[in-house]
């Protein structure tokens, strides 16, 4: 599986965050319902200061890599001198260097696909903040979206 060496400078992300882990039998239905509170109750267009129009999937705050806990935040990028509302929460992704890794497809199985095959992959991975970044567009059936992975 191809991916690009990047180096990123911390960014903000704002939205809903929840607590889950990979051994959780609940994970999937629990990351979904977070998507559709953020779409569905309108978390997405009450944010201020967004940077750009891309939604984000941030995986972060790891208790033990894989194997343990970890926090799921489902928001957008802000600049970090936005206020939000008492409903949000704002994260930091860590600046450092990361694997960027494109897919094109529909969203939830393009992004299930690569996880899949990430577990598999050689890496030397942080765990400090990983995160799917879906680009613009209606199509989610066709969409592309770009998964960076912490590296150490």
């Amino acid at each position: 599986m191809d991916y690009e060496l990047v180096q990123l400078t911390e960014k903000q992300v704002a939205g809903l965050k929840i607590r889950t882990s990979n051994t959780d039998p609940q994970m999937v239905e629990k990351i979904g319902a977070t998507w559709q509170r953020f779409y569905g109750e309108g978390i997405e267009a009450s944010l201020t200061g967004r940077k750009n129009e891309k939604c984000i999937g941030l995986y972060t705050n790891y208790e033990n890599g894989v194997a343990g806990t970890y926090d799921v935040v489902v928001g957008c990028e802000v600049d970090a001198a936005a206020s939000q509302s008492e409903r949000v929460e704002t994260v930091s992704i860590a600046p450092g260097n990361y694997a960027k890794f494109v897919v094109h497809g529909d969203v939830q199985q393009a992004v299930g696909d690569l996880w899949v095959k990430l577990w598999d992959m050689k890496l030397d991975r942080k765990f400090s903040s990983d995160f799917e970044e879906y680009q613009p567009g209606e199509d989610m059936a066709n969409a592309e979206i770009h998964v960076y992975i912490s590296l150490n």
